[in-house]
């Protein structure tokens, strides 16, 4: 006969932590654009698990992660020396709990010790961090921009069109061809019986049929062009984290709040191509150059396949458009001032966006005298608007501005 035994509870200290908290405080590293080591190459992502039990290791003695009586109890594992035990078994959950993935070696060898020591090989093992962590990331950094405007919620953008949709909150009116045929039963059987009178079979005929109306609510389409030239973690400041955070909060937003709405990222350096936003919090900064023209033709593409009644381009930047791709598709560069082919070829692909209906809005993370001329140009061009704002206020600006369109160019 089977038995269960019972013992007492003994839970550990990893165990109380909470992975939110945890995951706030390794937020910089595991967003981290290359800042800390700008001359790294661009694929070369230092997530190995030595690297991950040095960040834990910085969070845990940073002494600000934790309330009081959790943090005395850190304080007094690492003076029995027992920390490295609990970053292990932090680890450990953080993979149970699918925040990481881990890429084992496919021959793995014993390489850990009794005493928690870790062997060379385990500290090369490399890992991933999944959707459940960049999804928790992204709505971390919503709920903290919306904080700082005063907002907690925010609907779809409505208009003072009518349509025949799903919420009715209007009066019915006659059906017409085309409409969703959310059918006012009420006013239907009332026009049939006041032509026809009280008999049955009641007559009912094609204008007897009444459907309610809703407010109807636009559907935008947005592309984010975000820089990643060198120039993002230069100059001592990490320009390109905190823009990668924000994108993530918009993705979050409207996945949330605007379902109807698409958002769509194109990355901008020496070249350009579309990178599916799952993977943002993953990107690096890479190449040196600003090849604005080619995010434009890209991102015009990109809002091609897209049948939203509007359309807009994002486009968060620090620098001035340096490259352009040539017809024989060789990249011409000039990073000494603002080349006048450059300028020109890019201004073009502007006014190819305008004869579209696409408004671009510029966020720009610089304000040398020539980058401000660019960006006034551009913003005159499309009738788009323009922000010289900083890495600190981006999020805040962006929000408010794509929030703010609710009743634009659709009237």
């Amino acid at each position: 006969m089977k038995r269960v035994r019972y013992t007492k509870y003994e839970g550990s200290l990893a165990g109380e932590m909470s992975m939110e908290d945890l995951l706030n405080a390794l937020s910089d590293y595991l967003l981290d654009s290359g800042f800390q080591n700008p001359w790294m190459e661009f694929s070369d992502l230092d997530h190995t698990m030595d690297a991950l039990r040095d960040a834990l290791k910085r969070a845990l003695e940073s002494g600000e992660l934790f309330d009081e009586k959790l943090q005395q109890q850190i304080d007094e594992m690492t003076a029995e020396g027992k920390l490295d035990e609990l970053i292990e078994q932090l680890m450990q959950r953080m993979e149970q709990e699918n925040y990481i993935s881990v890429e084992r070696p496919r021959d793995p060898s014993p390489t850990s010790s009794p005493s928690g020591q870790v062997g060379e090989n385990e500290g090369q093992v490399r890992f991933e961090v999944t959707d459940k962590s960049l999804d928790f990331l992204g709505y971390k950094t919503l709920r903290d921009l919306l904080g700082s405007l005063g907002k907690s919620n925010y609907g779809r953008h409505d208009t003072r069109h009518w349509a025949t949709g799903i919420e009715a909150s209007g009066a019915s009116r006659p059906y017409e061809f085309g409409d969703t045929l959310n059918l006012d039963t009420v006013a239907t059987l009332t026009s049939a019986i006041a032509r026809e009178g009280i008999s049955l079979p009641l007559n009912m005929e094609y204008s007897d049929l009444h459907v309610h109306q809703c407010e109807y609510q636009s559907s935008c389409a947005t592309v984010v062009m975000l820089d990643c030239s060198h120039s993002m973690i230069l100059y001592g400041e990490d320009r390109f984290t905190p823009a990668k955070r924000v994108a993530m909060a918009l993705s979050h937003l409207i996945r949330t709040q605007y379902p109807g709405d698409s958002l769509s990222l194109v990355l901008f350096h020496d070249s350009a191509e579309e990178m599916p936003v799952s993977q943002l919090a993953r990107v690096k900064v890479g190449p040196f150059y600003t090849n604005t023209r080619e995010g434009l033709r890209v991102a015009q593409r990109v809002l091609d396949r897209q049948k939203k009644d509007m359309k807009q381009i994002v486009m968060i930047t620090d620098g001035k458009p340096s490259a352009l791709t040539l017809p024989d598709g060789r990249i011409y560069k000039n990073a000494f001032g603002l080349d006048p082919l450059v300028v020109s070829e890019t201004l073009e692909e502007v006014s190819h966006c305008k004869r579209s209906g696409i408004m671009i809005n510029t966020f720009m993370l610089a304000s040398d005298f020539g980058l401000v001329q660019f960006v006034q140009k551009v913003t005159q061009m499309c009738h788009g608007k323009a922000y010289f704002t900083t890495p600190h206020t981006l999020g805040e600006y962006l929000l408010m501005d794509y929030m703010q369109r609710k009743m634009k160019t659709i009237h």
